[in-house]
């Protein structure tokens, strides 16, 4: 099996595909600046984004990787979370709570997804 590389940089690729599964690089806000609520809406239209590139789509999410500096977060995430998946299509998920690249990132998201 061929592995593709989509938006590859110095240090990372955006999105590797092998097979028929999505590997998406942890996400962040184009607008760092931006309350929790804002950056995991952001986020997500750029997971939305890189799925569609990829021929895929958040209904075939496997697996959700959340990371926040702050728990205090959680409830924003989740409201914007629980608008954005779709009934009945949840994927597995994992939140944690850990320091990001920069002080302003309020959430990184890292998607498994299948084509």
């Amino acid at each position: 099996m061929s592995i593709q590389r989509f938006h590859v940089g110095k240090r990372l690729s955006e999105m590797v595909i092998h097979g028929d599964t999505i590997y998406l690089a942890g996400q962040v806000a184009d607008d760092p600046k931006a309350d929790a609520g804002s950056q995991v809406r952001q986020v997500l239209a750029q997971i939305d984004k890189l799925l569609a590139e990829a021929g895929s789509d958040k209904t075939k999410i496997l697996s959700a990787t959340i990371f926040l500096p702050s728990m205090a977060d959680f409830p924003a995430l989740n409201a914007a979370w629980e608008a954005w998946v779709p009934a009945g299509q949840c994927p597995a998920r994992a939140t944690v709570e850990a320091k990001l690249a920069a002080p302003d990132y309020k959430v990184e998201i890292q998607i498994i997804a299948a084509k």
